[in-house]
C-alpha cells in the first residue's frame, strides 16, 4: 500500500509514537515516508507537532500537517473557537494523494479516534481513509476497556466499507496484568483485523538511534517488522 491511515481507539494510545514505529521500519527497509498529519491541535504556531514527533524518532520523513489549531481539543472545536478554517476529508485526501506521488509509503495520522469531529458538519477521519480508499491501522490501548473501544472502531470501519488493515497495541507494559494478557488474543477477535504489534510502553522516550534499531522488532511483518503474535492469539473472528 502507498498509502495507510493510522487512527486511536481514543486519545493517550501511542498513536504518533506507533506512526514513528511505522516509519522506520520502512526507512529500514528504504522506504522514502512521508507523515501527515491533517488537523494538530494543542501546539502553538513553532513548537513541534506529532508529525515533527515522528520525524525525531524515525529518521529522515517528509512531516506536513494541513492545520494547526492552539487549544487542544477536538479539531472541530478547536478551528471553530480559533476563528480559523477547519480541515476537509478531500484537503486530506488530496494531501495524502500528492504525497503518494513522490514517496514510497504515506502515513496520514489523525487526532484522537476515528469519528472526531474534523467541521461542524461532522466530517471525520473516516470520510478521508474512504476517499483514499485507504486502510486503516487502528492503534489500541492495552488495557481494560480496550477490547469495547476496539470493536467500536472496527464496526465505524466496516459500515463505511473501509478496510481495517489490523490493529497494534500502542503502549505494551513491561509487567502487563492479566487484563493485558487476555487482550492479546481477544483483540484479533473482536476487530475481525490482525493484531500487528505491541508498541512497547515508554518506547517515545527512547534515544532515536536505539527506537530505530528496535521499531520492527514491536511491528509484524504486514506493517514491515519481525513480530509474530504469540500462539495463544485467534484469528478473528474464531
Amino acid at each position: 500500500m502507498s498509502v495507510m491511515v493510522v487512527t486511536g481507539t481514543g486519545t493517550e494510545v501511542g498513536k504518533t509514537v506507533a506512526t514513528a514505529a511505522l516509519a522506520a521500519a520502512a526507512l529500514a527497509a528504504g522506504r522514502s515516508v512521508a507523515v501527515l498529519k491533517p488537523a494538530q491541535t494543542g501546539v502553538a504556531g513553532g513548537e513541534p507537532g506529532d508529525a515533527a514527533e515522528v520525524a525525531r524518532l524515525a529518521g529522515p520523513v517528509t512531516a506536513a500537517e494541513l492545520a494547526r489549531y492552539p487549544e487542544p481539543l477536538a479539531p472541530a472545536t478547536a478551528a471553530r473557537r480559533a476563528g480559523l478554517a477547519p480541515v476537509r476529508p478531500r484537503d486530506v485526501a488530496e494531501a495524502a494523494e500528492k504525497l503518494a506521488t513522490e514517496h514510497d509509503l504515506v502515513l496520514v495520522e489523525g487526532s484522537g479516534g476515528l469519528l472526531v469531529r474534523f467541521d461542524d458538519e461532522g466530517a471525520t477521519l473516516a470520510d478521508a481513509a474512504r476517499l483514499l480508499g485507504a486502510p486503516v491501522l487502528v492503534v489500541a490501548a492495552a488495557g481494560l476497556g480496550t477490547l469495547n473501544a476496539t470493536a467500536l472502531t472496527a464496526e465505524a470501519l466496516r459500515t463505511r466499507g473501509t478496510v481495517c488493515a489490523g490493529v497494534l497495541v500502542g503502549s505494551w507494559p513491561a509487567d502487563p496484568g492479566l487484563a493485558e494478557r487476555c487482550n492479546v488474543p481477544d483483540l484479533p477477535d473482536v476487530a475481525g483485523a490482525p493484531l500487528l504489534g505491541l508498541v512497547p510502553q515508554g518506547a517515545g522516550a527512547l534515544p532515536p538511534a536505539v527506537f530505530r534499531a528496535r521499531s520492527a522488532g514491536w511491528l509484524a511483518p504486514a506493517l514491515g517488522g519481525t513480530w509474530r503474535a504469540p500462539d495463544g492469539a485467534r484469528a478473528p473472528g474464531r
